[in-house]
């Protein structure tokens, strides 16, 4: 028998085979791509589980879905976790903006065939996007201090570079919409 909870609330149990398209078991998964059945019910149920978890990361292939927690996540955004993911591929570690800012970087550095990179930011007003760019810059600043095998450099130009840019992408975040 399965539990499914209608639009006002109530709750109604019926059999498991009146109940179609469900994901097997309760786990969720980093990757949404390994749900039995992408869909809406599928893809907000993991998104609920892993956000109770403190999990706020979480791929669509090499989409990087991101839930607002609405409150400062210092340890998820430190030196260290920066030095965790300079390098690692994507889906090697946990889902993350960093794993999305370093693979950016990296085929940026080298493949000349997709030298040119962007990261697409999207949500509706108060969903993080200023946030999620400023952290990316944070990381892009980071590398660009770093030499090739990972040595901080003297000269952190790039740093300062990358972050004087954020009074131009706070004029684009806070730019007037329909919404605010």
């Amino acid at each position: 028998a399965v539990v499914v909870k209608l639009h006002g609330g109530k709750e109604v149990t019926v059999p498991a085979g009146d109940a179609p398209l469900q994901n097997v078991g309760n786990a969720t998964v980093e990757d949404m791509v390994k749900l039995s059945y992408l869909h809406e019910p599928g893809v907000l149920h993991n998104l609920k589980q892993r956000y109770s978890l403190d999990e706020i990361y979480t791929y669509t292939g090499s989409i990087l879905i991101a839930v607002n927690p609405f409150q400062r996540l210092p340890h998820l955004y430190s030196e260290h976790m920066m030095q965790e993911y300079h390098g690692a591929e994507l889906g090697e570690l946990s889902p993350h903006v960093f794993a999305i800012a370093d693979e950016a970087y990296r085929y940026m550095r080298t493949d000349e065939r997709v030298a040119s990179q962007s990261i697409l930011i999207s949500g509706e007003s108060g969903a993080g996007k200023t946030e999620t760019a400023k952290l990316i810059m944070k990381y892009l600043a980071f590398m660009g201090g770093h030499s090739a095998e990972g040595a901080l450099q003297d000269d952190r130009s790039v740093e300062v570079k990358v972050l004087e840019s954020n009074p131009l992408l706070e004029a684009f975040g806070n730019a007037k919409t329909v919404r605010n």
